[in-house]
């Protein structure tokens, strides 16, 4: 089942800002270690301090250690001290826009639960989304409330 893409409620960014992540998700994309499944992806993670994170699919013969782009930029952007995100951009060379899967979903929403999701593909078709579309009643830092 697709999901039906939307504006996102939340303002992405302006469109210098926009064409400079697709073009590093695209670069990305393009450094993708896909041997097994061929399908590559690419990340640029917007933080809220207007620094862009890079991050691509990393694939392992043993499949459960594979990372996806999503989750290799948030990994890179906590790294350098960001934790604090304002929008991802994620390319793929599928024919229709692909939204993060659920794994990336989980980790993206304990950063940024508004995040605007916008996927592109190689031959420009683009979806966009807010994280909390796309992962409603999430499981966040705010369920492990005790009291």
């Amino acid at each position: 089942m697709a999901v039906e893409a939307r504006e996102p409620v939340v303002p992405v960014a302006d469109e210098r800002t926009l064409t400079v992540l697709r073009e590093r998700a695209l670069s990305a994309m393009d450094r993708a270690y896909a041997p097994y499944s061929g399908f590559r992806v690419g990340a640029a993670l917007l933080a809220s301090d207007g620094s862009i994170t890079e991050g691509c699919n990393i694939e392992n013969a043993s499949f459960p250690a594979t990372i996806c782009a999503e989750r290799s930029a948030v990994a890179a952007a906590v790294s350098r001290g960001n934790r604090s995100f304002d929008a991802v951009m994620i390319a793929t060379e599928a024919e229709e826009p692909t939204p993060p899967c659920g794994v990336c979903r989980q980790v993206l929403v304990e950063f940024a639960p508004r995040l605007a999701v916008i996927s592109v593909t190689r031959g420009g078709r683009e979806a966009r989304w807010t994280l909390d579309e796309l992962l409603p009643q999430a499981f966040t830092p705010d369920s492990m409330d005790r009291r």
